[in-house]
């Protein structure tokens, strides 16, 4: 699966898993060689900081609008899952 891919994700009442990656050298979204969405912010995991930043890079890489994802597990972990809203 390529990055461009995501948009094909982005329909309705999905569920996206990813994996975070904070403290990262840079922000970016990546697909690893399993096909398993890879989130990178620079931003620490605190106060809800990095998953504001996952959201906001993760809602670009869909092209869908941050208000449409909603973070349904994983609000502590590294592991999440994110919903897109219709």
């Amino acid at each position: 699966m390529a990055i461009d891919d995501l948009k094909l994700l982005a329909r309705p009442g999905a569920e996206i898993a990813v994996r975070v990656t904070p403290k990262a050298s840079r922000n970016r979204v990546a697909i690893d060689e399993e096909g398993a969405v890879r989130v990178y912010v620079t931003v620490l995991p605190e106060e809800g900081k990095a998953n504001a930043a996952v959201q906001k890079l993760l809602a670009r890489a869909l092209g869908v609008a941050k208000s449409q994802l909603m973070l349904v597990r994983g609000q502590t972990a590294r592991d999440k899952v994110f919903r897109v809203e219709g």
